[in-house]
């Protein structure tokens, strides 16, 4: 097969690394690159030896040097290369998320073997955002498959929106930018269903994209559980658990929050499901909150904090954080409650999570009785060999 691209030499330790299955291939194990290679190019990994690794995109300014594509050799990056793996990205939203397909992530970057790309939707706007130097180049040609594969499906999308206002863009050289792509004006605020509720998205302003897609089962599993019971959503942003909560019969719904913008938000939400009056939002700091709350107060506590921690650096500063949060949730429990609790930091791993919920029911005194433990939703897959890919986990426990 008639193929050329560049090659990049990677050392033993690289090698070793990329064998394990990971997707990128680090500067630090960078033995020679003939300088004349244009960045964002795709190149061919090599090792010393000249056995061959990967190939994928070339980025000289970041320290991922090469986000790898594939890692067959007689593989031709042309335009039918990426339309199939936007086609098999689709097709498995198709599978997993039918009745969400309105409303999902339908490209999650390294995951769906895209690097660099991520693409959700809401009704008729997709909003992208890049992390590749390589794949901002070739974003004319990505984003046209994208409406291409959308459109032969019948489904009904309008525009792209570009939420390429991450910080990571800057680690690659691209400029922090956001906006319609082309000439194309459409509304950025919309009205998705999630399960049965309608929820305000703001794709400009809000969070990640406009929305939390990430716990969409997860709040589901709330719903299931609080008919009758007292429920207490801590840091709501803008109510998605709470919603939930209310929407499966709860007793009672608070929900706390820092930000007034967000609570202003949320009520927005309750309002237009007509529940308005069955959740109360409150605007305090969580921990001085939950520190003012007498003992049996709710029968459900839910922990959705926003990530204490974005490196491997601050890991014990975060420890610390979700070890206090969680010890003031399970002394206010009881016996009998259910504590939900979970973290959105891919570096605060799974074993190091487990080990401060472990710690804090010992300090407490009490027990955890397991109910359920899922991650991110179907639409955000995982890779196991690439723990970059995994960030979110979630638990439902009974107070013992």
């Amino acid at each position: 097969m008639n193929r050329k691209y560049p090659k990049v030499i990677i050392s033993e330790e690289g090698e070793k690394w990329l064998d394990k299955g990971q997707m990128w291939m680090y500067k630090n194990n960078l033995v020679n690159l003939d300088e004349k290679v244009e960045n964002g190019a795709i190149v061919d990994i090599i090792t010393t030896r000249g056995r061959y690794m990967g190939s994928g995109f070339l980025s000289k300014e970041s320290h991922i040097t090469v986000r790898i594509l594939s890692k067959d050799e007689n593989e031709i990056f042309d335009r039918e290369f990426f339309k199939k793996r936007i086609q098999f990205a689709y097709e498995f939203r198709k599978t997993l998320e039918k009745d969400n397909l309105s409303n999902c992530r339908l490209v999650f970057g390294e995951a769906d073997e895209l690097p660099g790309l991520t693409v959700d939707r809401y009704n008729d706007l997709l909003v992208t955002q890049i992390s590749s130097y390589g794949l901002d180049q070739r974003k004319d040609m990505i984003y046209a498959l994208l409406l291409e594969v959308l459109r032969e499906d019948g489904q009904n999308v309008k525009g792209i929106y570009e939420r390429n206002d991450i910080k990571v863009r800057a680690k690659e050289g691209l400029p922090l930018e956001k906006g319609f792509y082309k000439d194309v004006y459409l509304p950025t605020t919309t009205i998705i269903e999630e399960n049965g509720i309608k929820l305000h998205v703001d794709v400009e302003n809000g969070q990640k994209t406009g929305y939390f897609l990430d716990q969409k089962q997860n709040r589901f599993l709330l719903r299931k559980m609080s008919h009758g019971k007292r429920v207490l959503d801590c840091f709501s942003h803008t109510g998605g658990f709470a919603l939930n909560a209310a929407y499966g019969d709860a007793k009672e719904v608070v929900a706390v929050d820092v930000s007034q913008t967000a609570l202003d938000q949320g009520y927005q939400n309750a309002k237009l499901n007509h529940l308005e009056d069955r959740i109360k939002f409150v605007k305090d700091d969580v921990f001085d909150y939950l520190d003012k709350c007498q003992v049996g107060a709710f029968d459900i506590i839910v922990l959705d904090p926003p990530a204490f921690t974005k490196s491997r650096r601050t890991i014990d500063h975060a420890y610390n954080g979700y070890k206090r949060i969680n010890m003031q949730a399970m002394k206010l429990l009881g016996k009998g409650g259910y504590l939900i609790t979970c973290s959105c930091s891919r570096f605060m791993e799974t074993a190091n999570f487990e080990k401060m919920l472990r710690e804090a029911a010992h300090e407490v005194g009490v027990t955890l009785k397991q109910v359920s433990v899922t991650q991110q939703n179907h639409d955000h897959p995982i890779l196991w060999t690439m723990e970059e890919t995994s960030y979110l986990k979630f638990y439902i426990f009974q107070i013992i």
